[in-house]
């Protein structure tokens, strides 16, 4: 199995990259660090830095084709960032058009939505962002995990870093590991 990670050059929550990157290592899986820069990311521990992280590939040198899967970490300002990156949502919404599985957590449903690919699907994140779900045309729920197989793509979801053991259990069955 080989999993991408996508998060931007700054800003990804660390421990919701870190545990789903160790989950995916435990479990055998190839694990491929995807960002919209060459280099490093620059990781954080809430609003301070934390741990740099290197590039495996950037979102203009891959495609949903690569994979198995797509995660998507957290943090407040890493998927702010990729949704105003139009490589990156286009990443993402590959993800979507092979009908392959996403993992996301915590603010990560604000790449999903700006995707366009959240419309009719239930999904879970940190509660601040459950009116943005609403109007994207989705239903929002309060739960350690949900997955959603309302289409061809399966859609796995956490709210918060409490909730990443539920989450990367979750996301390794869906791969069948």
């Amino acid at each position: 199995m080989r999993v991408a990670f996508l998060a931007a050059p700054e800003g990804v929550e660390q421990v919701e990259l870190t545990e789903p990157w160790k989950a995916v290592g435990d479990a055998g899986g190839e694990r491929v660090l995807v960002s919209t820069a060459p280099g490093e990311i620059q990781a954080f521990n809430h609003l301070d830095k934390a741990d740099t992280f290197p590039v495996d590939r950037t979102v203009s040198e891959t495609a949903a084709d690569d994979y198995d899967m797509l995660v998507l970490p957290g943090g407040v300002a890493n998927p702010d960032a990729l949704r105003m990156d139009a490589a990156a949502v286009s990443f993402v919404k590959g993800f979507f058009d092979a009908g392959k599985p996403v993992a996301a957590i915590c603010h990560a449903p604000w790449t999903l939505i700006e995707a366009d690919v959240v419309r009719d699907r239930t999904l879970t994140s940190w509660p601040s962002l459950r009116t943005d779900i609403g109007n994207a045309g989705a239903t929002w729920v309060d739960e350690q995990v949900h997955v959603c197989t309302s289409a061809p793509s399966t859609l796995i979801t956490s709210r918060k870093p409490d909730d990443l053991d539920a989450f990367c259990t979750t996301f390794l069955k869906e791969l069948g590991a």
